[in-house]
């Protein structure tokens, strides 16, 4: 039976990654869930953001609660990006959201489903900048300055990004609404 290659880990740098994971799991887990829809997709990328962080060689991270919520952020974008093709959205999914989520009628729950998953299908198309400030502002709720500061640039820059993005996914929308997506 052959073993696969574990490559060795400092002890040290394991328990400050485990310290990290106790820490910030949850909310890399919330961020990557809101952006895939699915938590079992979330885990997938918590679990990738925290092994890289394990196995690669990053040195001191200036901002790990920071570092952390971007890696999550950019790992579920990822996601999206190779699953871009699969974009159906089973039936027996949807009225099961109706009931849970909104009290409505499955159609409801499939118009919902569907337009979700037209937006993830946007950010997909998105540079990764301008998808992780849309993910940020609009998904996560940060403000402009929040923005700047977790993406080391300015507010004035945050606020063109989002315009131009907020234009481009708002076309894309409007694409698939006239049937020609």
């Amino acid at each position: 039976m052959a073993v696969a290659y574990q490559p060795e880990v400092d002890t040290q740098h394991a328990r400050e990654v485990e310290t990290l994971f106790v820490e910030h799991h949850a909310r890399v887990l919330r961020a990557a869930y809101r952006i895939t829809g699915s938590m079992a997709d979330a885990e997938d990328v918590a679990q990738a953001v925290f092994l890289r962080l394990l196995h690669g060689s990053h040195g001191r991270i200036e901002n790990p609660a920071s570092y952390l919520y971007r890696a999550a952020i950019h790992g579920a974008l990822d996601l999206l990006r190779r699953r871009q093709a699969d974009l159906s959205i089973p039936l027996d999914a949807a009225s099961e959201a109706a009931n849970a989520n909104y009290g409505g009628s499955a159609d409801q729950a499939v118009a919902v489903a569907e337009i979700r998953a037209r937006l993830r299908q946007a950010l997909t198309c998105l540079s990764p900048r301008g998808a992780e400030m849309f993910v940020l502002r609009y998904l996560e709720d940060h403000t402009n300055r929040e923005i700047a500061q977790l993406m080391n640039t300015s507010q004035a820059v945050v606020a063109v990004v989002l315009h131009q993005v907020r234009a481009k996914v708002k076309k894309y929308l409007q694409a698939f609404q006239r049937g020609m997506l």
